[in-house]
């Protein structure tokens, strides 16, 4: 009764009465009656619908009560994420019982300004959180939990017996058991990750405290037993035999799992044939299988400091699915008729095989490209090279044209010795080599995304929805107390207007600051089953097919290829299966990509917080990226970013909101987002993952004082 009731409320357009839901429903005795009415009491209490005060009955998702996902602050307040309309500020009276990440109702309690929401929460429907990562102290014979995340204002306590024999300083992985008062919950250990001097458990307890697996289960250690190491010839049956066409990869020079390879020509018309040909991952993991399982719960790898943790075992991301040099391996391939416009013109999407004559670098390709110099065992691949320049620069023209967004933005890599202590951090290069591959692989996913598309059946795919106008509004009207007005509006938000405005702030000093702070106020891409398309690159129709070995959107998208093209099954019980399989996938996918990002980033930040402490007294030029009332952060030119507090500058400092500066009182010296600094390091921890600065002052007007001071010497 309770999901036909449900129907009934859903699909009404207009609210419904519980005579309305009585008659509806046919009945036609009181015990039927009352039998409705203790259902419908029901799903109030569960906050399935809503009663508003005539007593009519609605969706939740209808009334003033909505559905979200609570996401903590230190301070103790918090923000509710809800679909379609701005975050939700929670005082921290009003949080009730929830924790951060869980699922909740709230009520909005203050709609006046629609950009700044307040509401309470009401019910916790779903706690997402069962494990927490911390450090295990004991008192008087008890386990207390120092928790790594400090949004979770709760404290746990380890019952007797259940501490898996933990000691003081102990970095354990808890599972949360009974809630015993407001902040108080019990938890057992589950896993010891080492103590917390120990190299490399630092990385460890933030892989675990984001659910991710470091470690394959047996059921899938006993799969791979069935896995063979090389080809086989039976493997090859109605697959196109590619082995001797000119097909290479090129990747980063610590890569191994590699998943693309490509290859070009020119042809008699003057087009150009591109190849894109990608690891085959779905032969060898079956739906549903331990493997298949596994990996979906993963979602992807993820890319940390010191290692990689794979979606996949590395005798499959590293082995037989990796397309290593002169071997043979299985793809699916995606070879485009490319006209001198980047127009796709002819295309085939087709099972093969090819053996990759070289394993090329982006440095050595760059080498090419870029200074033509021909590296040593390259020289036979030097115009096929050049020729694939020609094509990408083609392609990027097209996509330039079309409102593609190069927000530039840099990327620190961080090098670490044996002990996973930092070195050194230096910035990613991106040269022609890697702009190529990109070029390259956008294309395909292009390519085969379109074509299912038009097929009208399941897919899978990359959607980046249009930004929030009022978020870009915002973004125009900080840069103009920068002193940059735009002519014109962006009222139509296309990315042609975004890219017009990226391109108005090219030149600016703060070019890389503002780009960064522009790419926050987008939205995020996530994979959805409906095409809603790209915005940041343009795209009216856009999957992932070309990473199959470190995405589970790719090795599904794959999967679909097969069923749909190559086995040619589009059977009602096979697109049935897929509209409600894809649901779930892509919620997944999103889901765990959010967590392996947030993953990578904090590792980052604790990596670039220890780096730190060992240069604490030095000085450093940076750049202020930001500006609030309490002081400036200064990013330095390797990346690392630290907050110089007003309370340890020269003078009493006080924030100009109008004008987004910090303003001396007495020297009436003025800070503001751009300006080029120099830092003294005061203090850094890893554990808190901060970093003090001292701001020295604006290296303009230093160097001014050392002239000033050098002519009063002579």
């Amino acid at each position: 009764m309770e999901n036909k009731i449900l129907e009934l409320i859903n699909n009404s357009d207009r609210a419904l009465s519980l005579e309305d839901l009585d008659k509806m429903m046919g009945f036609t005795t009181a015990e039927e009656y009352s039998e409705l009415s203790k259902v419908v009491r029901t799903l109030l209490e569960d906050y399935k619908i809503y009663r508003s005060n005539k007593n009519r009955y609605m969706p939740i998702e209808k009334s003033p009560l909505k559905k979200g996902t609570i996401r903590m602050n230190r301070k103790g307040f918090g923000f509710v994420e809800v679909l379609g309309i701005e975050d939700v500020y929670i005082n921290e009276v009003n949080i009730k019982d929830a924790i951060h990440n869980d699922k909740v109702i709230i009520e909005i309690t203050n709609s006046k300004n629609p950009e700044r929401l307040e509401g309470r929460v009401l019910k916790v429907i779903e706690r997402e959180l069962s494990t927490v990562v911390g450090e295990i102290n004991f008192k008087k014979n008890k386990g207390f939990i120092k928790l790594d995340d400090d949004k979770l204002n709760i404290r746990i306590e380890i019952e007797k017996g259940k501490t898996l024999g933990a000691v003081d300083g102990h970095k354990v992985l808890v599972k949360l058991g009974n809630h015993v008062s407001k902040d108080l919950y019990l938890g057992e250990v589950i896993k010891i990750i080492g103590h917390k001097n120990d190299p490399g458990v630092d990385i460890l307890s933030v892989v675990y405290k984001y659910n991710i697996m470091d470690t394959f289960p047996e059921e899938v250690d006993e799969e791979l037993l069935n896995i063979p190491e090389e080809v086989l010839e039976e493997d090859l049956v109605n697959r196109k035999d590619l082995t001797n066409e000119e097909i290479f990869t090129i990747d980063g020079d610590d890569t191994k799992d590699i998943d693309d390879a490509i290859s070009a020509k020119r042809l008699d018309n003057g087009n150009y044939e591109l190849g894109v040909h990608i690891a085959d991952v779905s032969y060898y993991v079956k739906e549903n299988t331990a493997l298949d399982v596994n990996a979906m719960d993963r979602g992807t790898s993820v890319y940390l400091v010191d290692r990689v943790i794979p979606m996949l075992p590395h005798q499959l991301s590293n082995g037989i699915c990796s397309l290593n040099p002169e071997v043979v391996r299985l793809t699916i391939s995606c070879v485009m008729e490319i006209d001198n416009n980047g127009n796709i013109v002819n295309y085939d999407i087709f099972p093969s095989y090819i053996k990759s004559r070289k394993q090329m670098t982006y440095k050595k390709v760059n080498s090419i490209l870029e200074k033509n110099i021909v590296p040593e065992g390259y020289e036979e691949y030097k115009d096929t090279l050049i020729l694939m320049e020609d094509i990408a620069t083609v392609l990027r023209k097209a996509k330039i044209n079309r409102g593609y967004l190069d927000f530039d933005v840099d990327e620190a890599k961080i090098l670490v010795d044996e002990n996973c202590h930092p070195t050194e951090i230096i910035l990613r290069e991106r040269g022609k080599g890697e702009n190529l591959i990109e070029d390259f692989m956008i294309i395909a996913n292009e390519c085969v995304a379109t074509h299912i598309f038009f097929m009208e059946l399941p897919f899978i795919y990359r959607v980046h929805e249009y930004p929030k106008e009022e978020k870009i509004r915002e973004f125009i009207s900080y840069i103009s107390t920068l002193g940059y007005v735009m002519e014109g509006n962006i009222k139509d938000m296309s990315p042609k207007s975004i890219q017009k405005l990226l391109n108005f702030l090219k030149d600016k000093k703060e070019f890389k600051i503002l780009s960064s702070l522009l790419l926050r106020n987008m939205q995020k891409a996530v994979y959805r089953p409906e095409n809603l398309g790209h915005f940041g690159l343009g795209s009216k129709c856009y999957t992932h097919f070309t990473s199959p070995i470190r995405r589970y959107p790719d090795t599904t998208v794959h999967r679909l290829l097969r069923t749909y093209l190559f086995n040619n099954d589009m059977s009602n019980e096979t697109i049935g299966h897929w509209q409600e399989k894809l649901v779930f996938v892509s919620e997944n996918s999103s889901a765990r990509e959010r967590a392996s990002i947030s993953c990578e980033r904090e590792v980052e930040d604790m990596k670039m917080a220890e780096y730190m402490e060992d240069h604490i007294g030095e000085e450093f030029e940076g750049m202020i990226s930001s500006v609030t009332n309490f002081g400036a952060f200064i990013q330095l030119d390797n990346l690392v970013e630290g907050l110089s507090h007003v309370s340890d500058m020269d003078d009493y400092y006080t924030f100009d909101e109008q004008t987004m500066t910090l303003v001396g009182e007495r020297k009436k010296k003025r800070y503001a987002l751009g300006d080029r600094v120099k830092i003294k390091v005061m203090a850094a921890s890893r554990e808190e993952k901060t970093i003090d600065f001292k701001l020295l002052g604006k290296l303009e007007d230093l160097e001014k004082e050392n002239q000033k001071e050098e002519i009063e010497i002579l």
